[in-house]
Parts: C-alpha cells; sequence; structure tokens
C-alpha cells in the first residue's frame, strides 16, 4: 500500500501478485491489486481482480464498488450503474451513491 501511495502502481501491483500468489483465496489481494490498477488506468486488469474478489467473497462492498468505477473507467455506464445500485444497497453510506444517475430504489 506504501508503493501505490507513493505512486509506484507497477511495484504495488507486483508486491500484491506475491501476496495473491501466497493466499490466492484471500478476496482483498485481488482488491488491492485492482485498486492499483485502477489508478494506472489499467481498467482491464482492474476489472479481472475484481470479478475475482467478488467471486471469492460476493458480498465484498468496496470490489462491487471499485467495480463499478472500473466499468465508468471503461465507458460502460449501463453496467457501472449496475454495480454502483448493488454496492450501495450494501452500504447506503458510501460515497459512490453521489454516481448513481436517477431515483434509487426504495429498498436501499
Amino acid at each position: 500500500m506504501r508503493q501505490r501511495t507513493e505512486g509506484n502502481f507497477e511495484g504495488s501491483r507486483e508486491t500484491l501478485s506475491a501476496l495473491i500468489d501466497y493466499c490466492p483465496d484471500y478476496a482483498e489481494g485481488y482488491n488491492q491489486r485492482a485498486f492499483s490498477a485502477y489508478l494506472a488506468q489499467d481498467y482491464p486488469a482492474a476489472l479481472i481482480d475484481l470479478d475475482r474478489a467478488i467471486a471469492i467473497t460476493p458480498n465484498h462492498v468496496a470490489a462491487i464498488a471499485g467495480r463499478g468505477l472500473t466499468l465508468l473507467g471503461l465507458g460502460r455506464d449501463e453496467e457501472a450503474q449496475a454495480a454502483l445500485r448493488e454496492a450501495v444497497a450494501l452500504n447506503p453510506w458510501l460515497a459512490e451513491r453521489a454516481l448513481i444517475i436517477g431515483p434509487i430504489e426504495q429498498d436501499i
């Protein structure tokens, strides 16, 4: 995380890859590597890691919200809105709530 904070996204991804190799069922490793990829604007790589994190932990709010942001970066707005709504349904206090277009359902 220090590498990412310092702007060393490639180094951060390498370090997190080592973590994932060591503990491949740890969803947060994929989520953090996805965040580094997202910050480097490597949205396709971020999406792969986010999907893996969600497969391991289906209600991983940060990964679902990150998926929405990544899909926005890819211009896949309809899918992004669905992911953002899913994340906000799990945690109504997410800042990403502001990115939802249109009315928010009563159940959120």
